[in-house]
């Protein structure tokens, strides 16, 4: 078999990633439609008035790229996105995921009327992006973990420009609000009359324009957000000397409000109460997600919820369901093993194991009456400190050693419950109900009602948006996280914290719907140090203190490292006082340890070595279960005598794009028989092949030489 002939996911391999995700449910492990029938608030009778509108996803997000293709960021719960023309332009660019935006009509009750677009009048959208991280505070560690892990705090970047104006004019990147309507009005995103810039070192000889992005519309009038192209600089060439904090540095990552007005025109009835105008919606532009088809174990999603239920602003199920509840976290847990050998090779170190990944394990754990000990599960599973029943200093050791093995937000204290990662509460609630048999047995591994996003009931659209657009971001740890942070999980970051007392129940702002600010600039002085106290209200339970709410642009991207990439690939892993395992940090965004395509392609599928050479059964099974380094060759150490950290994550300011994606390929059912192995398996593939150094780089001197 050639390697024009070795396919995923019926593709040849010049086109490897096209079309991920779109395997036959009857595999194992296959993505399910997150969808529970019955869990919407209904549709509104037919010639039902409309109260409000409202835009969604609530909280959408951008991946950022420089290749020449684009993909719609996730719309249905469950599934991963899906890429026509691959995640990749080639081995040195990545594609864009773009964000797109719909509008959908309500009822006074609540209901759902439908999806309005460009049928139904004219679309007026705005988009105001910013940066303003060179302006914000450094990191150091969460604020809002209390005694477990108190907050460090952070003193201000680029503290040489020293008064607002300075500040303003220099650190912060504002791209203006932005318009743009029509129908299939610049579909990719590259017209100059619609792109989103802004300066950084404003006021200096050595100023730069920086794109934070574009917009468009589909043929039906929905927005179309595409993101910069990822890009950090230094106009001073200033040195990496921070894993989240370098001064003179900007990146393009980027956030802020999405509104609309909408013309309905008579040919709509409307309500006397609606004045047209929509509820707004927050985006942010972020970086890539380097296994797009393997979640996170817990997601933004799952942490939001969580504070919502904890509120009352959501209401978790009387019964959770097997599918959408439970067999989530269990396959999230299960695909880890292609991330990182903490979870591949676990079974080395825990007393109890049980195969995640396994579909018979699935088929146990979907009905109440089987063999399966429930119990022994959960005990493999790390339990939130809140649930251990242990005490401080025995949590760290006692909950050492469970799934996943990965690190939490309180990293900087050695022996602190939050030293290890830690589900959001209502995700591990669902397993303890589980474990106890309570919870709706309404598992089908053949059932496929959703195959595209108009098969979701329409009283489910809505709120299926947000919850698709959540599902890939990383729910932990946050130090400071992958792509947003541990600010979004209090409650005053929300409009529905801001409602007046009394206000109606039609009126309250829905979850997920991010409270807009009103600043008269972007720039926000907090004093020399941001602590705990001028982020959070005495109790962290209180959430983020009047200082910080209510976002402007640029307000939450603004928390992340500068420049992204530093933060990103400096926290691969952590080696410990422990040789054996290693712990890990954000696998699913930013893989570990992978398995080759080129293992997967030549020695597993094909059975030989590089030179014709036949492998017998057993050495092909050994290449199977082989991991190799997914930064390898930019780790700043080995062949040259002076590489250092600080050489690798400076790098990879310019080597980021040329990483490999993991994504799941078919293994021919024959050899997966022969051998006794899954008919998938996820590989790292459309990596670049010259991962060359240049130790003297500076950022004025563009991309790195091939």
């Amino acid at each position: 078999m050639s390697s024009e002939e070795f396919t995923t996911n019926g593709m040849k391999r010049r086109d490897f990633l096209a079309g991920a995700g779109a395997m036959a449910l009857s595999l194992p492990l296959m993505p399910m439609p997150a969808i529970a029938q019955g869990a919407g608030p209904g549709v509104a009778p037919a010639g039902t008035p409309i109260y409000r509108l409202g835009i969604y996803p609530a909280i959408g997000l951008c991946r950022v790229g420089s290749g020449t293709n684009w993909f719609h960021a996730p719309e249905i719960p469950g599934m991963p996105p899906q890429a026509p023309q691959g995640f990749k332009d080639g081995t040195e660019k990545i594609n864009k995921q773009v964000q797109r935006f719909r509008i959908y009509a309500f009822s006074k009750d609540g209901q759902v009327i439908k999806e309005i677009t460009a049928e139904d009048g004219e679309i007026h959208w705005s988009v105001h992006l910013a940066n303003t991280k060179a302006a914000w505070y450094g990191f150091n560690n969460p604020m809002d973990n209390g005694d477990l892990a108190p907050g460090i705090p952070g003193q201000l970047r680029n503290q040489y420009f020293t008064t607002a104006e300075q500040r303003l004019q220099n650190l912060v990147i504002d791209g203006g609000a932005t318009t743009v309507s029509g129908r299939g009005n610049n579909r990719n995103g590259n017209r100059a009359q619609n792109a989103m810039d802004g300066t950084f070192w404003g006021g200096q000889p050595e100023s730069q324009t920086v794109n934070l992005g574009n917009l468009g519309t589909d043929l039906h009038g929905r927005l179309l957000v595409f993101p910069p192209d990822g890009v950090s600089n230094s106009p001073t060439n200033a040195a990496i000397t921070s894993f989240a904090d370098n001064n003179g540095w900007h990146d393009d990552w980027c956030d802020g409000p999405v509104t609309a007005t909408v013309d309905l025109g008579a040919e709509v009835p409307v309500d006397p109460d609606f004045d047209g105008s929509v509820d707004a919606a927050w985006v942010a532009c972020v970086g890539p997600n380097f296994a797009p088809e393997i979640p996170p174990v817990s997601t933004m999603y799952d942490v939001i919820y969580d504070m919502n239920v904890k509120l009352g602003w959501q209401t978790a199920p009387e019964r959770p369901s097997f599918t959408k509840h439970i067999y989530p976290t269990f396959r999230r847990l299960g695909l880890m093993q292609w991330l990182s050998d903490a979870a591949n090779l676990r079974e080395g170190w825990m007393g109890e194991f049980f195969d995640f990944s396994d579909p018979q394990f699935i088929e146990a754990a979907s009905q109440p009456g089987s063999s399966l000990d429930k119990a022994a599960v959960l005990r493999q599973i790390r339990p939130p400190f809140e649930f251990s029943n242990n005490a401080e200093s025995e949590y760290f050791i006692e909950q050492q050693l469970k799934v996943p093995y990965m690190l939490g937000d309180g990293i900087n204290y050695d022996g602190s419950p939050y030293q290890w990662f830690q589900m959001a509460h209502q995700q591990y609630q669902f397993l303890v109900e589980w474990a106890n048999g309570d919870y709706v047995d309404d598992w089908d591994p053949n059932a496929s009602p959703i195959g595209s996003f108009d098969d979701i009931p329409l009283d489910q659209q809505p709120m299926a948006l947000t919850e698709a657009a959540l599902e890939p971001l990383s729910g932990g740890a946050f130090h400071p996280g992958v792509e947003l942070t541990y600010y979004l999980r209090h409650k005053n970051m929300y409009a529905r914290a801001h409602a007046p007392s009394g206000t109606a129940p039609a009126d309250l702002p829905e979850p997920f719907r991010i409270a807009l600010g009103d600043r008269p600039t972007l720039l926000q002085d907090l004093g020399r140090l941001l602590t705990p106290d001028l982020t959070l209200v005495g109790d962290p339970a209180k959430g983020i203190a009047p200082a910080v709410w209510k976002c402007m642009p640029g307000d939450m991207t603004r928390w992340m490292g500068l420049p992204w990439q530093c933060d990103a690939f400096s926290c691969q892993q952590v080696l410990m006082q422990d040789d054996f395992p290693t712990a890990v940090w954000w696998p699913a965004l930013l893989p570990i340890d992978v398995l080759p395509v080129d293992f997967l392609q030549n020695q597993v599928i094909q059975g030989r070595t590089r030179n014709g050479q036949p492998l017998s059964k057993e050495e092909r099974l050994k290449f199977y279960s082989q991991r190799a380094d997914w930064k390898r060759g930019v780790a700043g150490i080995g062949y040259h005598a002076n590489a250092s950290y600080w050489d690798g994550i400076t790098n990879m300011i310019t080597l980021w794009e040329r990483m490999g994606f993991v994504v799941k390929y078919d293994i021919p059912a024959d050899v997966a028989q022969e051998l006794g192995i899954p008919t998938e398996a996820f590989a790292e593939t459309g990596r670049a092949d010259n991962m060359e150094f240049r130790f003297d780089w500076k950022p004025s001197d563009g991309q790195l030489p091939l």
